[in-house]
């Protein structure tokens, strides 16, 4: 019989410092008197959004056979009890990602979410600098937090007018920068063009000892957030970076029933487009919505990363006790 490594990726340091962060963000929220909830994982539906895949299982209760799906995150709860009076509110949780693996990323991983009412776009960047400065500053120490926008950095770094598209121009600029591939890769899809030159061009040069924030982008890739009143081909989101990995996506969430619903039926049409399987809409959500969400600001953080920076560590698995390949 071959010998089996049955031992885990990470050090018994690595559970140690994990305990320390989780304990961290606890006394963090705490202190603000934001409320820890927890929501279902096991769900009749999940998001719709096209650059994300999810694993669905059976569940047998005779004579009935439904379908069910792990979360790729607890927002559309996290939003149902928002709409219910529950104030602000985080949760620590495990989200599930299919067809995610690799240095930064495994299909399991740890989540931190949270909501923060009546706070704005700023207000919320605020505090998502405030709380990564502040767990990593024993191991990390940060300079400043950055604020960028994105249409901004985007010109300056590129030259290029994300909120304009011309595929001849990305094309050329991306050879140039030796990535003749993504011409191939990207095809007509403006979408995936903007990702492809923000993640190999822009991205590592962010939160050189910095947070730093990019806020303001363009409409077409925010799925779940609010469009800029004053300027309606950007929407109110932003991501958080340190030392060039991404940690955290933010948004003002949208409240809108109608725009939400009508935002399903676009990316469940370009799922169909991609030989995707179609969701379901959420009902649960678009019935809360519909009921009223307050005015309120929502931004997801990744855990294991936040421990990557504090432990150093190169790749996801030295931080996890059993990744997928030994889970």
């Amino acid at each position: 019989m071959a010998e089996i490594n049955w031992q885990p990726t990470c050090g018994i340091k690595q559970l140690r410092l994990r305990a320390q962060l989780l304990a961290d963000i606890r006394r963090f929220f705490a202190k603000r008197q934001v409320l820890e909830v927890e929501t279902p994982l096991l769900c009749h539906t999940t998001g719709t959004d096209p650059l994300l895949d999810f694993f669905s299982s059976d569940y047998r209760f005779l004579p009935q056979l439904q379908k069910m799906f792990l979360q790729t995150s607890p927002e559309f709860a996290m939003k149902r009890l928002l709409a219910a009076g529950s104030g602000s509110i985080y949760q620590i949780c495990k989200a599930f990602r299919n067809s995610e693996s690799g240095r930064f990323h495994n299909p399991e991983f740890t989540m931190l979410e949270w909501y923060r009412l009546d706070f704005d776009l700023f207000q919320l960047m605020d505090e998502v600098g405030e709380l990564i400065s502040t767990i990593l500053a024993p191991r990390f120490p940060l300079k400043v937090i950055e604020k960028h926008s994105y249409v901004n950095l985007f010109e300056q770094i590129t030259g290029l007018n994300p909120l304009l598209f011309s595929p001849t121009a990305y094309q050329t600029y991306a050879s140039a920068q030796g990535f003749p591939e993504a011409a191939d890769l990207c095809g007509e899809d403006h979408g995936l063009w903007l990702d492809f030159l923000f993640s190999f061009i822009i991205q590592p040069e962010l939160g050189r000892q910095s947070v730093c924030l990019v806020y303001g982008y363009p409409a077409l890739l925010s799925s779940l957030a609010r469009v800029n009143p004053e300027n309606p081909a950007i929407t109110d989101r932003f991501e958080v970076f340190v030392d060039g990995l991404e940690l955290g996506n933010g948004f003002f969430e949208l409240a809108d029933s109608e725009e939400q619903e009508r935002r399903f039926d676009q990316e469940n049409s370009e799922r169909k487009t991609k030989g995707l399987p179609e969701v379901k809409k959420d009902q649960y959500l678009l019935a809360a919505l519909t009921a009223g969400l307050p005015d309120c600001s929502g931004v997801a953080i990744g855990v294991d990363r936040l421990l990557m920076l504090l432990d150093n560590s190169q790749s996801i698995d030295d931080v996890l006790t059993f990744p997928i390949a030994r889970a």
